[in-house]
């Protein structure tokens, strides 16, 4: 940012920006929603960021910088397996109930340009997966969990975590759901989730 920005308006802008996207999506978001929750003209908006694509970034940046250091620092600590799956649950889940709207923009961001995407996000560094993956491995080969490919039981908690966010429109207009007892069906699902997959797996 240059100099001549005020922080406290960009935190303003940021804040009013979270609350709308939280309430409307990133597609019903307009610019000048954002402007007038935050209390300041939509030029003013567009000094500080030129477009909707660029506030929302800014916002899953610190989302991402926020949470993938804990579910890293979950996937390479000295927990049991059980332990990290209800643990990552538990964070994922905790934090998409806050900001539903950031697993459809992954998404839609990976499809357009992957490369660009995990370079912005993870910079030159690859996810640090590879003590779980070997655990997986270590606790079949020991007998602890029955016999599955590490990479599908990844999947399979990644997938139960975050479809539900993904599908929450559609899920939401067929049920007649509101929007917070979504969320209650969410909190549900942070225990629910790491039940299904240790049923799915313990021996």
């Amino acid at each position: 940012m240059v100099n001549t920005r005020d922080r406290s308006t960009e935190e303003k802008i940021l804040a009013a920006a979270r609350k709308i996207f939280l309430n409307k999506g990133m597609d019903g978001a307009r610019m000048q929603d954002i402007a007038d929750e935050a209390g300041i003209n939509k030029a003013l908006l567009h000094y500080y960021f030129r477009s909707k694509d660029k506030l929302f970034e800014q916002i899953f940046l610190e989302v991402a910088s926020s949470m993938l250091p804990r579910i890293f620092s979950i996937f390479q600590s000295d927990d049991t397996l059980f332990t990290k799956i209800e643990k990552f649950c538990d964070t994922y889940i905790t934090q998409e109930i806050k900001t539903p709207y950031v697993p459809i923009f992954i998404l839609n961001e990976v499809n357009r340009q992957p490369q660009a995407f995990l370079k912005k996000v993870l910079g030159n560094t690859r996810p640090p997966v590879e003590k779980l993956l070997q655990q997986i491995e270590q606790e079949t080969k020991a007998g602890l969990i029955k016999p599955i490919d590490p990479l599908q039981l990844l999947l399979n908690t990644l997938s139960l975590c975050i479809f539900p966010f993904l599908a929450s429109p559609m899920i939401q207009l067929l049920t007649g759901m509101e929007a917070k007892n979504f969320r209650a069906l969410m909190e549900e699902r942070k225990k629910l989730v790491p039940q299904l997959i240790i049923e799915s797996i313990k021996n």
